[in-house]
């Protein structure tokens, strides 16, 4: 699957590797990786990324223009900075043209490069391991890199606005070099790697300045009681988040789900998020979902639905995917087995073994991704929790519950089903009437009728009466007006649109006045009868 060249910039980014030209922009498709030598025979490269071996800085200015003339994408070429050779090369040429640190491996980063394709390109789903490492980046203060058990470095965060933070120890491992052995023993001696292989407890590692290394929080990765690897994420210019610890056991589960589907060669991560928006959507099977994902079909789940309010911000940097990152980590925290996936302008976090009621946990959860959005970009987010449901097949009608929460909660961040009960119930019986016009009642088409020839609020009038449970006095101060005359317009009312405001028609007519202030805008100026 083709992936944009930005992507792959944002993945490697530094201290790899940085972009000297692209005179197509960043969004040109990368189709694979070729490892070229000048030595070697000409060849075809149609929308690949060259990583040229054989030739360094003006002395490869030859090359690029071969390699732009055989159909390549982008060309990588280590050199100290892009002089003004290679740079005119690449420009004339027309073929981006990354710089490679001279110290950097090539075998480093090929296997980056190749992890980076292989997730593909999903510009709805966020599945790699690079967006993961970025998206604990945010939510912990700190820099990232996801290794396995051999310390090979998988994934990392960007730190370009860190690099001045960024230690020896990160530096040399994501050049593909051992770090400081005297801190590796260190480490081995203090019993580090042993807490980290047996379960999900977060280590702490204090700053050694002697040795130039920072401060450390780090988890292990597993599959069971089967170590894969471990999350590491060093202190930036500020101190750690203060829930940065829960965000790496979310997250720690989230890559343990990434690392075994690339073992077994399973379908990549947003295969999984199609099976969950099928879940979600009724059209896939819950058993085809439970049998993937190791879950049980009858266990109990609910549905929340996250929302970006792009109205709030016309532009801003946590869209869908970056919040689906978000979500699925505090998710994960939450609920080992839980799964994510977005739909349209919405992503969902399906809970297993969820909670009758939402408990603290879960609306912390929903109110630590709010206010992740609000901190991190201004853009606000809010969170509708649905039902639980007995079992998967059940995940749809909580999804849809989910949906209406977001949809009625006005200006709450986070609102449960159980929360707006009635105002939902009330809607859908409005949107009922809306749809059967024969069901209308007359008396009360008269006074809408009434209400816009005589420019008079006897609508709005009588559905604050009904609203207040027929207390005058409390209904004339909602309205501003004396509670005569409130009386005088009820009593008017009833008599143009011949309402029964004192037997079962009174239920009757409070819906159906309802439905025509919301459905045909009669809310009208307030009129001095």
């Amino acid at each position: 699957m083709d992936v944009p060249l930005r992507r792959m910039v944002a993945a490697l980014g530094e201290p790899l590797a940085e972009v000297a030209v692209a005179p197509d922009g960043l969004d040109v498709p990368l189709t694979g990786l070729a490892i070229v030598d000048p030595e070697d025979p000409p060849d075809r490269h149609p929308g690949q990324l060259a990583l040229v071996v054989g030739a360094r800085g003006r002395d490869a200015a030859a090359v690029v223009r071969g390699l732009a003339g055989s159909g390549a994408a982008a060309v990588a070429v280590k050199a100290a900075e892009a002089g003004d050779a290679l740079r005119a090369a690449a420009t004339e040429a027309r073929v981006a043209l990354l710089v490679v640190r001279p110290e950097v491996r090539w075998e480093r980063l090929e296997s980056l490069a190749r992890d980076v394709l292989d997730a593909g390109a999903a510009p709805d789903e966020s599945g790699d391991l690079f967006s993961l490492a970025q998206t604990v980046a945010l939510l912990t203060g700190g820099i990232v890199s996801i290794e396995d058990t051999a310390s090979r470095v998988l994934a990392y965060s960007r730190s370009d606005d860190d690099a001045a933070q960024v230690d020896e120890l990160r530096r040399r491992s994501i050049l593909g070099r051992q770090g400081p052995e005297e801190y590796l023993r260190m480490l081995r001696e203090w019993g580090v790697f042993d807490r980290l292989r047996a379960g999900e407890d977060v280590v702490r590692i204090d700053e050694h300045a002697e040795l130039g290394i920072r401060r450390r929080l780090a988890v292990g990765i597993h599959a069971g009681a089967r170590p894969l690897g471990t999350i590491w994420v060093q202190e930036g210019a500020g101190p750690f988040a203060d829930r940065a610890a829960d965000v790496l056991v979310g997250a720690a589960r989230v890559a343990a789900g990434h690392l075994v589907r690339r073992r077994s060669q399973a379908p990549a991560a947003h295969s999984r998020r199609d099976l969950v928006a099928g879940l979600l959507d009724g059209r896939v099977s819950p058993g085809l979902v439970a049998g993937a994902s190791g879950l049980d079909e009858h266990t109990s789940a609910l549905v929340v639905a996250f929302a970006v309010r792009t109205g709030e911000a016309a532009a801003h940097e946590l869209g869908v995917a970056e919040l689906g990152d978000v979500v699925s980590v505090h998710a994960a925290g939450y609920r080992r087995g839980a799964l994510t996936a977005s739909i349209g302008a919405r992503v969902y976090a399906v809970l297993p073994d969820a909670p009758r009621r939402p408990d603290p946990a879960l609306t912390a959860l929903c109110t630590e991704v709010v206010a992740t959005a609000r901190r991190r970009t201004g853009v606000r987010v809010q969170a509708g929790i649905g039902s639980a449901a007995a079992g998967l097949a059940g995940v749809p009608g909580s999804r849809g519950e989910a949906d209406r929460v977001l949809d009625a909660m006005g200006d709450a961040d986070v609102a449960a089903f159980g929360d707006l009960r009635a105002e939902l119930l009330l809607t859908c019986t409005l949107a009922l009437l809306a749809e059967h016009p024969d069901l209308r009642d007359p008396g009360v088409a008269a006074l809408v009728a009434y209400d816009r020839e005589h420019r008079t609020d006897l609508v709005g009038s009588v559905v604050a009466w009904l609203d207040a449970m027929g207390d005058v006095r409390v209904a004339a101060e909602r309205l501003t007006v004396h509670p005569n005359t409130l009386r005088y317009r009820v009593r008017r009312a009833a008599a143009v649109g011949g309402l029964r405001l004192r037997d079962r028609g009174r239920l009757v007519h409070h819906l159906q006045l309802l439905a025509a202030v919301r459905t045909d805008n009669t809310d009208g100026p307030s009129s001095s009868v």
